[in-house]
């Protein structure tokens, strides 16, 4: 079923975490930090949404890189539940789809509550000072294929930020599946 993200509020300060990577180090948000801005987005491997825009999320993530945002992509749905998800299902998922930035692991889903995130994908951008400005969507694609000419939004929106501070006052919603939390 899918979910769609609440809208921003704006200069929620950004929590902090300490996940293992793919790449066998821990992270910390002061690692990922940009000095214009910092992207946080929760993903997974299954998801139908993620699948659909993972290439373009690589794209202008790395776009971001060169202006002085920083990111860092985070799976925190149960492993148990959903084994596509596990750990070493997202060694392999970052490397098939060219990750050049921190894929983490939130195991306890103590971060994916942190953010109040609710679906994959589930964008979080920030200011240089970790102030959210926004909480959007990649583009206008959902699952399916991007119109050639689709306004890539994530991408505008942290543009913004990198070069002035804040985020465009008009955000649609991410919308994807539910993160998969673990049976209490």
């Amino acid at each position: 079923m899918a979910v769609h993200t609440p809208i921003c509020d704006f200069g929620w300060p950004a929590p902090d975490f300490a996940l293992p990577g793919v790449d066998g180090k821990t992270w910390r948000l002061a690692d990922v930090r940009g000095a214009r801005g910092t992207l946080i987005v929760f993903i997974c491997n299954h998801c139908p949404y993620v699948k659909a825009v993972v290439d373009r999320l690589v794209r202008d993530a790395h776009a971001l890189t060169e202006i002085g945002i920083g990111v860092a992509a985070i799976c925190s749905n149960d492993p148990v539940q959903y084994p596509d998800d596990s750990f070493e299902n997202m060694k392999r998922f970052a490397v098939e789809h060219g990750f050049q930035f921190p894929y983490l692991h939130d195991e306890t889903q103590a971060v994916a509550h942190a953010y109040d995130a609710v679906c994959t994908p589930d964008f979080f951008g920030f200011d240089g000072n970790l102030g959210l400005q926004y909480r959007g969507r990649l583009d206008s694609s959902g699952r399916q294929p991007a119109a050639p000419d689709a306004r890539r939004e994530l991408f505008e929106a942290m543009q913004a930020v990198a070069a002035g501070g804040s985020g465009p006052t008009d955000q649609t919603p991410s919308m994807g599946c539910s993160i998969k939390w673990k049976a209490v």
